[in-house]
C-alpha cells in the first residue's frame, strides 16, 4: 500500500505542474516555489537522519553536491521545463524509461552486459514511447521534440544519480542521503531563480502558491518517505513492481483533471511501455 500510494501521489506532479502553467507561470519560478515549500521538509529529514553519525568528509559533501545536482535539481528543472510543451502522459511514459537509462548507462561505463531478453524489453518499451509521441507531435508539431527531449535529459540526468548513488548509499544511508542531496537541490533551484528572475517574478496568482504547497508536499516529500518505508518492508523489486501504477494513474488524472484526451494510440503506447518494461525488469533480476 505504501508503495502504490508513493507512486501513485509521485505522478500527480505532472499534473499539478500542468495545471500551474495555466496561471502564466515560467519553469524557473515555479520550481522554485516548490523547492522553497519543500526546503524544510528535506532540511529536517537530513537533520534527522544525521543525528549520532560522523560528520561528512569533503569527499562526501562533493559526492552529496554532484548528486543533488544531477538526481534532484537538473532532473525536476528539465522535468518541469519539458512538461511546458507535452502532455503528462507523455511525460510519465518518458520518465518510466529510466531502468532502462541506467542499464545502458551501466553498459557504457562498467562495460556491463544486455541480454537480448533485456534488449527486446528495451524496444518494446521505446516503440511505445515513439507511438504515443508520434500522435502527440502530429497535433503540435515541434514543441513536442522540444517538450520529449528536455523531459528525456530529465530521466538521463536521473539516471546518473541512480548509477553513481550506490556507493553513497551504503555509507551514508539512504535517508540521510537524500535529505542532504535534495536540500541542496533546493538551494540550487532558489539560486536559479535569483540569477535569472526579477524578484518581481515572484508575485503570482495564489492558485500557483496553493499548487506548489501540494506539489512540494503530497508530491515530493511525502512519496519519498512512503517509497522507502516501502522498500523497508517488502524490497526494492516488489516496491518497483508497485510503482508501474505510476503512468497509469498520471494518465487518468490527465484525462480526468486536465481534459487530456485518451486514444487509442495513447492506450497502446501505454501498454506497449508497460511490457517492455516488464520484460526488461525480469530479465535484469
Amino acid at each position: 500500500m505504501l508503495a502504490l500510494l508513493g507512486s501513485i501521489a509521485f505522478s500527480g506532479k505532472a499534473i499539478i505542474v500542468k495545471l500551474a502553467y495555466r496561471y502564466g507561470v515560467d519553469a524557473v519560478t515555479l520550481i522554485m516555489y516548490r523547492m522553497l515549500f519543500a526546503l524544510p521538509i528535506f532540511a529536517t529529514m537530513a537533520w534527522w537522519a544525521s543525528r549520532g553519525k560522523p560528520p561528512l568528509s569533503r569527499r562526501d559533501w562533493l559526492g552529496v553536491l554532484g548528486l543533488g545536482v544531477t538526481g534532484y535539481y537538473l532532473a525536476s528543472f528539465l522535468d518541469f521545463a519539458g512538461l511546458a510543451y507535452i502532455s503528462a502522459s507523455l511525460e510519465r511514459l518518458i520518465l518510466y524509461l529510466n531502468p532502462t537509462l541506467v542499464m545502458l548507462l551501466g553498459w557504457l561505463l562498467y562495460g556491463r552486459r544486455l541480454s537480448m531478453q533485456q534488449a527486446l524489453g528495451m524496444a518494446i518499451s521505446y516503440a511505445g514511447v515513439v507511438l504515443v509521441f508520434g500522435h502527440e507531435a502530429s497535433f503540435t508539431g515541434g514543441h513536442t521534440a522540444w517538450g520529449a527531449l528536455l523531459v528525456f535529459l530529465s530521466a538521463v540526468s536521473y539516471a546518473i544519480y541512480l548509477v553513481y548513488s550506490g556507493e553513497m548509499v551504503q555509507r551514508l544511508g539512504s535517508l540521510r542521503l537524500v535529505g542532504l542531496a535534495t536540500t541542496v537541490a533546493c538551494g540550487l533551484c532558489l539560486l536559479q531563480f535569483v540569477l535569472l528572475r526579477p524578484l518581481s517574478a515572484a508575485v503570482v496568482a495564489p492558485e500557483v502558491l496553493w499548487l506548489s504547497v501540494l506539489n512540494a508536499t503530497l508530491c515530493t516529500a511525502a512519496p519519498v518517505l512512503m517509497v522507502m518505508m516501502a522498500i523497508e518492508r517488502i524490497g526494492a523489486g516488489l516496491a518497483a513492481q508497485a510503482g508501474m501504477v505510476g503512468p497509469l494513474s498520471t494518465i487518468a488524472m490527465g484525462i480526468a483533471i486536465l481534459g487530456e484526451p485518451f486514444t487509442a494510440w495513447v492506450a497502446a503506447g501505454t501498454a506497449l511501455v508497460l511490457v517492455g518494461i516488464t520484460v526488461f525488469t525480469r530479465a535484469a533480476r
